[in-house]
């Protein structure tokens, strides 16, 4: 450097010095201003891996779900206050909430035509007592119809019904059938359904004849699925006029397992239209002056009507043997309508609580031949009508003949 020019060296003195003087040295002061960058340099290290710690797990799992809806780094993080709120209350563990499925099958159509069910085979509820061991089967039957046969199961003309009776929010069908034991047959309501296959099931009994009546005459379905059954007290055969019959109306509805009856009465109780009639009986027999082998038999009848209710007329049953002779033969009809059961006689009636007397006069064999028997009398209630009616205690309206005739 000596040979330098000397202003040079001045120069350069001067700007060494300059330099100097603008350098920080070592010292404490610098040793400060490096730990605090260090510091901030690691926080910052820090938030980051904390922000690939949770974004990182996210993305994984988007990824592994094929999630097209994958999440996008936020572009700054604000700082937010911690909830106070309770965290959500956890699912509880085991089977899943039954939910309802549109997978699950509906319910068979069990609306079934009068052809489709004398096709099939099906089972049927039990027969009153003595009816099966008669031979009224239950199983594996085929329904006949338009038969005179006893102890044959068989459909009935009655109209079948449709609607939902248990509840499957699908049809069902109602029939009546019976099974003949004589004049008379005895008769069930049945419901009948399809089973998934689509063949047709036996529901159940709604009601059979011997609980309480002996005829049913009609059913129908309510829109509530209930069941109404016309049921009769007896049955208008075998001699016995329709006009006997009394009906009622009973509901019953199926309780998941059976049909019970819910609404209607349960009885039917003695019959209103009846009445209890009361008779007693003297005689008298003489001979027939003269060559006559005949005798004259008087029969009085007291009749008391002991209630409760007024008999228009009443019809005498079986005087018979002799020839009409006097009395009150003359002031009777003695033909009657056919539904007055064929009387010997009727005459006016009486009204409750009171008596009325009857004579017949007959002439009768003077000696009972070897076909002769002992006949009874008796006394009906006759409505105004001419028809006959039951009496409520028919020991007490009866009596015996004097004699064989």
């Amino acid at each position: 450097m000596s040979d330098l020019d000397p202003r040079l060296r001045e120069r350069l003195t001067a700007y060494r010095n300059d330099v100097v003087t603008q350098v920080a040295g070592p010292g404490p002061d610098q040793a400060r201003h490096v730990l605090r960058r260090r510091r901030r340099m690691t926080a910052v290290a820090v938030a980051a891996a904390a922000v690939v710690l949770v974004v990182a797990p996210v993305v994984a799992n988007a990824a592994l779900r094929g999630d097209q809806n994958r999440p996008v780094p936020a572009e700054s993080v604000e700082p937010t206050a911690p909830s106070t709120s309770a965290p959500p209350t956890p699912p509880p563990t085991g089977s899943p909430t039954p939910t309802p499925s549109a997978n699950a099958p509906a319910a068979p159509d069990g609306r079934i035509s009068r052809a489709q069910l004398l096709a099939a085979r099906i089972d049927l509820p039990n027969w009153p007592s003595g009816m099966s061991a008669g031979g009224c089967t239950t199983s594996d039957v085929r329904l006949q119809t338009d038969t005179t046969d006893t102890y044959v199961s068989m459909l009935t003309d009655d109209a079948f019904e449709h609607g939902d009776v248990d509840g499957d929010e699908a049809a069902e069908t109602i029939a009546i059938v019976a099974c003949r034991y004589g004049e008379a047959s005895a008769k069930q309501v049945v419901a009948f359904d399809r089973d998934l296959d689509g063949r047709i099931v036996t529901v159940g009994r709604v009601v059979r004849t011997g609980d309480g009546f002996d005829d049913i005459r009609a059913v129908d379905i309510n829109r509530n699925g209930s069941v109404e059954v016309r049921v009769a007290d007896i049955v208008p055969c075998c001699g016995t006029p329709a006009y006997l019959q009394r009906e009622q109306v009973r509901t019953y509805r199926w309780d998941g397992q059976r049909f019970s009856q819910t609404d209607g009465p349960t009885t039917f109780g003695k019959d209103p239209r009846l009445t209890d009639l009361r008779m007693t009986m003297t005689h008298k027999l003489v001979d027939v002056p003269g060559a006559d082998t005949r005798r004259k038999l008087t029969l009085v009848f007291t009749v008391t009507n002991a209630g409760p209710v007024d008999a228009a007329q009443v019809a005498f049953h079986s005087i018979e043997g002799g020839e009409r002779a006097g009395g009150d033969w003359s002031r009777c009809d003695p033909e009657p309508g056919p539904s007055a059961d064929h009387p010997s006689c009727l005459l006016p009636g009486v009204p409750v609580g009171e008596s009325r007397r009857y004579t017949f006069v007959q002439l009768v064999p003077g000696k009972p031949g070897p076909d002769a028997i002992t006949p009874r009398f008796r006394v009906f209630h006759c409505d105004a009508q001419d028809r006959s009616w039951p009496d409520l205690k028919r020991n007490d309206n009866e009596v015996p003949s004097p004699l064989r005739f």
